[in-house]
């Protein structure tokens, strides 16, 4: 009789391990903030470690088991106390663990003494979204960015214990998989590949300059869609243009800008763009190597902050897209608070106490299409407030001749067509436009608006 032997490859088992804090820890070498041990400090770590906890499964792996430790001290050599260490390491090979996963960033010194003590990879959070980024990476802008965010990341840890964490690679960096061919390159290489990729990276950032520029000539308003990942970003993008974008119930489905026009019910056009997600302690690597798509929130005439209210951790998560707006320079833009996912609150009064907490919010749900109309309504009110994409001013109504056909294209091609109207003896067309445009029209305004 002929044996089956199952080939398919087991998920790698993560042992994960979150901190809570208590008194004046340091970590990385700067006094950290005490998160103590009272309900505010238990809610935070139980918070980020369900975070992790979905990190994880993100990437395919089997956790075999996650522990919250509670800390009073960092110590040097572990970040912990070298009796609890054993104790976790002796854990995970009871179960057969074949990494640690932690919710905090050790130095690689604290990593290898990690490594070196139980037998098995230590991977900090870092690492993990860099992974979770290499893997979901579909086109060249995003696996330069995530290339580059991983040197920058194994520059300093070169002789870290690495692991191939991703169920399938798809061999984008080596057939050996992208730990072996780290431990492989020596320093002066991987700085050499630094410089490579940066210089990729300015000649895409270039030419997407150059997109902007032209969309500005245009008079096209940018709508960003913001917020926490898995909020719902694509979700809602696809419910108001009909896009087929990537739509998963996964933490970063979407690693790259992705746009479509929009036309508002005033015959108003927009380009909205889908951003990527943020979370709590984004690693700075992936900030800078991420720059040329995250601008796109700076940069932005109106942001559509997605929040998912279902999420136990709605709260916190706003704070965290607040906090990196600010970062990106994007903390003045107009911003538009939209309750996602709306159809998993379970009564009208939770809903209501939704509303009172975030005044100004418009609630809405990408699955059956309620609050679509008020979102766009309030889209038109803001661009009517004020200057955006290069358009100044208040809107202008102009007539032209009914064979000057030309005209009306060329307030299409430079500025947003807010109404238009075809006579027997005359085109009556109503749009915003840069001054320079108006200048050249001047003879067939009729009306400022």
């Amino acid at each position: 009789m002929v044996k089956i032997h199952e080939t398919a490859e087991k998920p790698k088992r993560a042992f994960l391990v979150s901190l809570l804090e208590t008194g004046m820890c340091r970590r990385g070498g700067k006094p950290g903030v005490p998160s103590g041990s009272g309900v505010a400090g238990k809610e935070e770590a139980a918070s980020v470690a369900r975070e992790l906890a979905g990190l994880v499964k993100t990437l395919g792996l089997e956790i075999a088991a996650q522990e919250i430790v509670t800390v009073r001290e960092h110590a040097p050599k572990f970040g912990m106390g070298t009796g609890k260490v054993q104790e976790l390491a002796d854990r995970a090979a009871e179960l057969e663990a074949d990494c640690f996963i932690f919710d905090w960033n050790p130095n690689p010194s604290q990593q290898r003494n990690w490594e070196k003590l139980s037998g098995i990879s230590a991977v900090d959070r870092q690492e993990l979204i860099i992974r979770i980024f290499a893997d979901r990476a579909a086109t060249r802008e995003a696996e330069l960015q995530v290339h580059l965010a991983e040197l920058n990341y194994s520059l300093p840890r070169l002789s870290h214990k690495y692991i191939d964490l991703s169920r399938q690679r798809g061999g984008r960096y080596g057939n050996k998989g992208a730990g072996e061919t780290r431990l492989e390159t020596d320093r002066r290489l991987v700085e050499q590949r630094i410089h490579r990729l940066e210089q990729e990276l300015e000649d895409v950032r270039r030419r997407r300059m150059v997109q902007r520029k032209q969309r500005e000539r245009q008079g096209i308003p940018l709508c960003a869609l913001v917020g926490y990942t898995n909020a719902g970003k694509s979700s809602l993008m696809n419910a108001l243009t009909g896009a087929n974008l990537l739509a998963e119930d996964k933490l970063f489905a979407t690693l790259d800008a992705a746009s479509r026009r929009y036309e508002l019910r005033k015959g108003l056009p927009v380009l909205l763009v889908d951003t990527v997600g943020f979370i709590r302690r984004l690693p700075h690597s992936l900030i800078e190597a991420f720059h040329s798509t995250l601008e796109e929130a700076s940069l932005a005439d109106i942001l559509i902050n997605v929040l998912d209210v279902s999420d136990p951790d709605a709260e916190k998560f706003h704070e965290t897209t607040l906090s990196v707006l600010g970062e990106l320079g994007a903390g003045k833009v107009p911003m538009i608070t939209v309750l996602n996912k709306i159809d998993r609150i379970s009564s009208p009064e939770a809903l209501e106490a939704l509303m009172a907490r975030y005044p100004g919010s418009i609630p809405v749900s990408a699955v059956d299409r309620r609050g679509l109309a008020e979102l766009t309504a309030k889209m038109e009110e803001l661009l009517s407030q004020g200057n955006f994409a290069g358009c100044s001013g208040g809107a202008r109504r102009f007539r032209f001749p009914p064979d000057r056909t030309d005209l009306a294209s060329l307030l299409h091609r430079s500025g947003q067509v807010l109404s238009r109207n075809y006579e027997n003896d005359s085109i009556t067309v109503e749009a915003r436009v840069d001054e320079k445009t108006a200048g050249q029209l001047r003879e067939y305004i009729v009306k400022e608006i």
